[in-house]
């Protein structure tokens, strides 16, 4: 995608062919900034501290991130060392724990001086897979909208309502949820999006806001409550969000609030779709609000808020009583039976076991 006229993607190799660079999204949307990440430990603080977010590519990132523990020492001990540090970065996502079984199954057989090479190829290979992935999800995810705007007969808009961050900073390039907005401004449809601020940490607000203002499509930054306003007064056509987890029966985990925004919207009629790639599919589990484990991340990012001033300084502030105390849940279970439907890049099914397997017949 396009940032100031320059094509990025979140994440690729320095010039030396070896540093790893990826875009802080902790400065955003203020400052647009990268930073180079040279050892596996660089990489588990990046995806822990949200440096780099987004399922997508935080399995990309720990792909990187063995590479570099590779290039340092390639022994057995190293890739299982790497494995475990990487992998308690962050507990949700499960393209993280792919990534890395990818990586894993891949060097474990070979010889320690063939790893490292093996590992970077690997990783740019997930890197372009995601890409690719993710533009197909924007190609069957496109033609919904496009089903929407021709049966639209006042004309105007199709208002898309979303939730988080789920755009090409969440991947690679191009995105889960947003890829079908981006392929259907492409292909000439009208189209409006709400993009929910996502308390606590403001994801939609700093990073959805920020996309969709870079690549001119138009949006509206509302608080979260304002979702089921907007939908009942006939406001939304369509939901689309991300996944974190998507289970083998079609439950979602995805940012916080997302299962709120789903019963507004089965209430209210409106179709609520998720877009994800066929590696946040966690095949082993079923019940998602059972098994998938939701993170509790640090309190304060719950009790404080960070902006710019009029003048253009950053500030942090408390926006709770002292002594309060908060808990922070990352995630919530929205169940199959409350998703209308499930975009991935083999095109679209329903939130179910035999849903997911029409369209992957070889997890029979």
């Amino acid at each position: 995608m396009k940032v100031n006229g320059c094509e990025y993607r979140t994440i690729w190799l320095a010039e030396d062919g070896w540093t790893v660079e990826i875009i802080d999204q902790t400065k955003l949307p203020h400052v647009f900034e990268s930073c180079r990440l040279e050892t596996v430990e660089a990489a588990a603080a990046a995806i822990r501290d949200m440096q780099v977010r987004g399922a997508p590519l935080i399995g990309a990132t720990a792909a990187y991130g063995i590479a570099l523990a590779m290039r340092r020492d390639a022994s057995d001990g190293s890739i299982a060392q790497a494995h475990d540090l990487l992998l308690a970065a962050r507990p949700t996502a499960v393209n993280l724990s792919w990534a890395l079984t990818e990586m894993s199954d891949l060097l474990t057989p070979l010889q320690p001086d063939a790893r490292s090479a093996a590992a970077y190829k690997r990783a740019a290979e997930i890197c372009d897979e995601d890409v690719e992935m993710c533009r197909a999800i924007g190609e069957h995810g496109a033609a919904l909208i496009e089903d929407l705007a021709r049966a639209r007969s006042g004309g105007g808009p199709v208002n898309i309502l979303t939730h988080c961050n789920a755009g090409w900073l969440a991947t690679v390039d191009w995105g889960t949820a947003l890829a079908p907005i981006y392929v259907a401004q492409e292909r000439g449809v009208d189209l409006h999006v709400w993009v929910d601020e996502t308390r606590p940490r403001n994801q939609g607000a700093s990073l959805t806001a920020w996309e969709l203002a870079s690549h001119g499509v138009a949006h509206t930054l509302i608080v979260d409550n304002a979702g089921g306003h907007l939908m009942q007064h006939g406001m939304v056509d369509l939901c689309i969000t991300g996944s974190d987890r998507t289970t083998a029966e079609g439950d979602v985990c995805n940012k916080i609030g997302t299962y709120l925004k789903a019963l507004a919207a089965h209430d209210c009629g409106v179709p609520f779709h998720v877009a994800l790639p066929f590696s946040t599919i966690d095949w082993s589990i079923g019940n998602g609000l059972r098994d998938i484990p939701i993170e509790q991340r640090d309190e304060r990012e719950v009790l404080e808020i960070s902006g710019r001033d009029a003048t253009g300084v950053e500030h942090s502030v408390r926006i709770a009583p002292s002594s309060s105390p908060a808990a922070n849940y990352a995630f919530d279970v929205t169940p199959a039976r409350l998703v209308s439907g499930l975009i991935t890049e083999r095109g679209r099914c329903a939130a179910s076991r035999q849903g997911l397997l029409e369209l992957y017949p070889e997890r029979r």
